[in-house]
């Protein structure tokens, strides 16, 4: 399974919330833990990768916090895995350089991996950080509703 780290799906809430609020350019990490349920520690990790990955700026002082370092709409989702994970790759071949796999001559397979990174690549840096702080539609009537979408209104405890 290809699977996105918690830290990054952590990562990419937590910037949800700098997107969604423009009227407050400005948060610290303890009041984003609380926003997103997650340990204040955990947070400061995200923020300062995110900070030396150069999504977000630091600003001193009594208002002091985190701020975006450009507009959602110019920060892709690649853009953030890449900060907190590194680099996009479904395979070591996929970004390694040339002679460090032993099979790399004889792998009939090489090629295509290439092609499908390059492709997950580009669907990932198609979608944007203002993209992800929208929720759809199926999520934002659930959440009226204090449902998760999807799940039956009788299993979160109360009749439809």
């Amino acid at each position: 399974m290809i699977r996105i780290a918690k830290l990054t799906d952590y990562a990419i809430v937590v910037l949800s919330y700098f997107a969604s609020d423009p009227q407050q350019p400005v948060h610290n990490a303890r009041d984003l833990a609380d926003r997103a349920k997650v340990p204040l520690p955990t947070v400061s990790k995200i923020l300062k990768a995110l900070a030396r990955g150069e999504l977000l700026v630091s600003q001193r002082g009594v208002n002091g916090g985190y701020r975006l370092a450009r507009d959602p709409r110019e920060i892709s989702i690649a853009d953030i895995i890449g900060a907190v994970e590194g680099p996009i790759a479904m395979t070591e071949c996929s970004v390694s350089p040339a002679g460090l796999c032993d099979l790399e001559s004889v792998c009939p397979v090489t090629a295509n991996w290439q092609k499908i990174n390059r492709v997950v690549g580009e669907a990932l840096r198609s979608l944007t950080l203002a993209d992800m702080a929208k929720p759809l539609p199926v999520q934002a009537a659930a959440a009226r509703r204090g449902r998760e979408p999807g799940r039956p209104a009788i299993a979160a405890g109360r009749l439809a």
